[in-house]
């Protein structure tokens, strides 16, 4: 069987793969990205399918999109990792559900003999109240009866269709809130587990306990439903801005009582923008929950107007990722997480939408920035180290999309946190900076810090 793939995938001249690197990517693929080999008499065909999914994973990780398994590759499918898939998989989620109350039970049903009993509850207590934290639920451990989520250790067949694999490989594995199985995580007991705050446990049950609250993967490596497990790095011990924005989204934000949320301090020299638009004559910047309004009238240049955004958009909670304008129309687009706000005029409720029905792929949970060139009626997305290109008349994207930002972008750096257009420049903001882009000419002609725009 391996002997047959050998031959028909696509590999570099100089390297030649062993059997046993075909057969652990076959597996690999056919575990996390639904590969189906039925048809395996027809070479073509197992080629190709092989070569899709190897290159639906490596878009997946961020690695060049080659579909050959080269080195790089087949080390990101050595590394220790999750079991759940990376692509929708229905046995671990029917429904997108998430639980309905918001007081949850736990239980632990088997303890792992690496670690004393109190370690073990002191891991998961540490990795619910990161969860507990950025969220308005809440945990309570129960010894006996009917839990939400039962935690246990076991090794290789355990009871569900998953088994285990050994050491290192699959370390443990979640299922989504529901009846049942609903919500469980299984740990690998052929696993050598540790504790502490930098403890191999926490790091695991941090990111499976996502699962357990209704998280798929996240494709960006500083967040904790990044698939491969980093437990030595200090990244995996608090929630990125994409783990909170998912969490968020399926419960809504912790509510604590006589909280008012401080504005952000615009001129920290680290200061950075979450997102920046056009809405009339006015340049909106935007920050966590916080935004600032600068006029581009010449007579009021130095006017800035700020305040929580709930105030000037009343129909968005969440922070925004990204915005942009379509002047002609008369109208702006805000994104937060998977969805879409269409403005008109500030102050007034505005509709929503779902960022997929531009025809971004399931795999992209939010949108990084985005700017409209009314010159060419397309909108440029920025996600992650790619960017997408929308066609604004024919309400589709471009074809070839994405492409890396580094590539056609010179003078850009690999993301972009927000972008805007005025006076036949694109503004692009990476970090505490803003280059001015001419995209006629496709290059830089300014830098600044990207703070000054709001007068510091």
């Amino acid at each position: 069987m391996f002997a047959e793939i050998l031959w028909t995938l696509p590999i570099d001249q100089e390297q030649q793969l062993r059997p046993e690197d075909v057969e652990l990517a076959e597996g690999y693929l056919r575990r996390f990205y639904n590969l189906n080999l039925r048809s395996r008499g027809r070479q073509i065909r197992s080629m190709s399918a092989m070569e899709e999914k190897t290159r639906e994973m490596q878009n997946f990780f961020g690695l060049q999109e080659t579909g050959h398994l080269d080195p790089h590759t087949l080390d990101v499918m050595r590394e220790p990792r999750c079991g759940v898939p990376d692509v929708e998989n229905f046995s671990f989620y029917p429904g997108k559900p998430k639980w309905k109350h918001h007081t949850i039970t736990y239980m632990i049903a088997k303890y792992t003999p690496d670690m004393k009993r109190e370690d073990v509850e002191k891991s998961f207590q540490t990795a619910l109240k990161m969860w507990s934290d950025a969220t308005p639920l809440k945990f309570i451990k129960v010894n006996h009866g009917k839990a939400d989520i039962v935690l246990s250790f076991a090794r290789r067949t355990h009871g569900d269709f998953f088994p285990f694999d050994g050491p290192r490989g699959v370390l443990a594995h979640a299922f989504q809130p529901g009846e049942g199985m609903g919500g469980d995580v299984h740990f690998d007991e052929d696993e050598t587990w540790t504790a502490g705050s930098q403890g191999f446990l926490f790091a695991v049950a941090a990111h499976e306990l996502g699962h357990s609250l209704g998280l798929t993967h996240s494709r960006d490596p500083s967040a904790i439903m990044y698939p491969n497990y980093r437990y030595r790095s200090s990244t995996q011990y608090s929630l990125s801005k994409d783990d909170v924005l998912g969490i968020q989204t399926l419960y809504g934000k912790p509510t604590k009582k006589g909280e008012t949320e401080q504005a952000p301090k615009k001129c920290d020299p680290n200061f950075s923008f979450d997102a920046a638009t056009m809405i009339g004559n006015e340049i909106v910047f935007f920050k966590n929950r916080y935004m600032w309004m600068r006029t581009t009238q010449t007579t009021y240049w130095n006017r800035l107007t700020e305040g929580h955004s709930s105030t000037y958009l009343p129909s968005i909670s969440s922070h925004v990722d990204a915005a942009y304008d379509i002047p002609a129309k008369g109208v702006a687009y805000i994104f937060t997480g998977h969805k879409y706000w269409v403005v008109q005029q500030l102050k007034m409720k505005s509709r929503s939408g779902s960022i997929y029905e531009y025809g971004f792929s399931s795999r992209v949970r939010q949108v990084d920035a985005a700017v409209h060139i009314s010159e060419y009626g397309k909108t440029i997305f920025f996600t992650g180290e790619f960017y997408y290109r929308y066609d604004e008349r024919k309400r589709r994207m471009d074809p070839g999309f994405p492409k890396l930002i580094q590539k056609d972008w010179p003078g850009i750096p690999r993301r972009v946190d927000a972008a805007f257009k005025l006076h036949g420049s694109i503004f692009l903001f990476s970090g505490i900076k803003s280059y001015q882009f001419d995209f006629r000419k496709n290059r830089v002609v300014n830098i600044i810090s990207a703070n000054s725009w709001l007068g510091c």
